[in-house]
């Protein structure tokens, strides 16, 4: 595995609730602040409301490792009650050159809703790379360890995904 190849994590559940249900918490850029510990806030920006292709809005994350960013994440994929895609860069230069082009995100995410039976099956998906982030610069300071650095990574997107998900699932289901 390597960091060129554009290493990804995809998880799922099946949410007990409608499509257009799921994606009204889906596209809430806020929500995920409240459920992952590494987004802090989310907010839309130049007048943007809510998600529509070429939106942008800025997130605030942390990490026990690297501290505190911004990116910037442009909305690249959007079908109403199906997909939600978006790409992070990395406009304030935190991991090298300042990069605010779409076409060489720091990240790729996406949410994906599928009817299923009476509810949804909501999938997350991340992908790193290619442009400069975090990740990369672990694997600078230890370039014979990128394999693990990679895995590490992943592993954490997974657990920070599966809080999301199991999040979104319970504000989903929720009645009254």
């Amino acid at each position: 595995m390597r960091y060129a190849e554009g290493p990804s994590v995809c998880c799922d559940v099946y949410v007990e609730a409608a499509p257009s249900r799921v994606w009204g918490l889906v596209t809430d850029i806020g929500l995920p602040a409240r459920l992952s510990p590494e987004l802090q806030r989310a907010e839309w920006l130049d007048g943007a409301e809510g998600p529509a292709v070429g939106a942008r809005f800025a997130g605030y994350n942390r990490h026990q490792m690297i501290g505190e960013w911004r990116t910037v994440s442009h909305v690249v994929k959007l079908e109403e009650q199906r997909v939600f895609g978006w790409a992070v860069v990395d406009p304030d230069g935190r991991f090298g050159d300042p990069v605010p082009d779409p076409a060489k995100p720091l990240a790729t995410w996406r949410f994906e809703l599928d009817p299923e039976g009476a509810g949804t099956r909501l999938r997350q998906f991340a992908r790193i790379g290619p442009g400069r982030s975090g990740v990369s610069l672990a694997i600078e300071r230890t370039p014979e360890r990128e394999e693990e650095v990679l895995a590490f990574r992943l592993a954490e997107l997974r657990t920070n995904m599966e809080a999301t998900l199991c999040g979104l699932k319970a504000l989903a289901e929720e009645t009254g």
